[in-house]
């Protein structure tokens, strides 16, 4: 099913839901644990519609520029590109301390990273539900998802993606029919130290739409990294489909 791997969201589970506005912003979320990104630890955080969460400040910038980027804003970028929630579904985020779902985020990473078990104490998740672009005139949307997590010494982020439609918003050159071409969507880490950034193979061409089939952790549309010190995480071979050669 669509967005089998997003975990649980919307409204039910307690998520704010952000404002209906074009290139808008979360207000500004006080983390009830401070998030270490690249080794500098951050109080605060925005959840932004274009795709982007940003600690310190807001970030209503559409079109992406690639990283490093020059004005050191730290940043995570689970798909930035001009999202349009006016124009069709919702963003939605919340802290949580959930035993239920710290429990799965627990298994999943200690899955991933073996060598470092892991057992998280909190969490924030944000939801790209089904998402439009910004011009559109197709029915296209896109559900994505970041998740935040920490057990208070290891601090880690996933990037969950359901059925990526669309790459580019029309104001970034894209095709307001197809929501394709122009400057398409970025996805990666700036750490704002000019410095440490990681782009995901992809980013900023026409292939970042199959990110629903790539990954680092052996699950097709999910990617997960280590984030309180930098390092550079190992991308799948891409994943023959329906085991071909059986």
């Amino acid at each position: 099913p669509t967005g089998s791997l997003l975990y649980p969201y919307g409204p039910h589970q307690g998520d704010a839901t952000n404002p209906k506005h074009d290139d808008g912003t979360s207000e500004t979320i006080t983390l009830s644990v401070p998030f270490t990104f690249y080794g500098k630890t951050y109080k605060t955080a925005f959840v932004n519609n274009n795709g982007v969460i940003s600690f310190n400040e807001p970030v209503r910038q559409y079109t992406p520029d690639p990283f490093p980027l020059a004005d050191g804003s730290p940043f995570v970028t689970p798909y930035w590109a001009d999202v349009d929630n006016v124009l069709g579904g919702d963003i939605f985020y919340r802290q949580t301390t959930d035993p239920a779902l710290l429990k799965d985020i627990s298994q999943d990473i200690t899955q991933y990273f073996p060598q470092s078990p892991f057992t998280a104490t909190w969490a924030l998740v944000a939801t790209w539900d089904h998402v439009a672009y910004y011009g559109s005139t197709s029915e296209k949307q896109s559900p994505f998802q970041a998740v935040l997590t920490t057990d208070s010494k290891m601090f880690y982020i996933i990037f969950n993606y359901g059925d990526i439609q669309w790459t580019t918003g029309a104001a970034s050159d894209g095709d307001a029919e197809t929501g394709l071409g122009g400057t398409p969507a970025h996805v990666g880490f700036n750490s704002g130290d000019d410095t440490n950034f990681y782009n995901i193979p992809g980013s900023q061409t026409d292939a970042i739409i199959n990110i629903t089939t790539t990954s680092n952790v052996k699950v097709p549309g999910r990617w997960v990294f280590r984030v309180d010190d930098f390092q550079v995480t190992g991308v799948d071979p891409p994943q023959p489909s329906n085991n071909c050669w059986l």
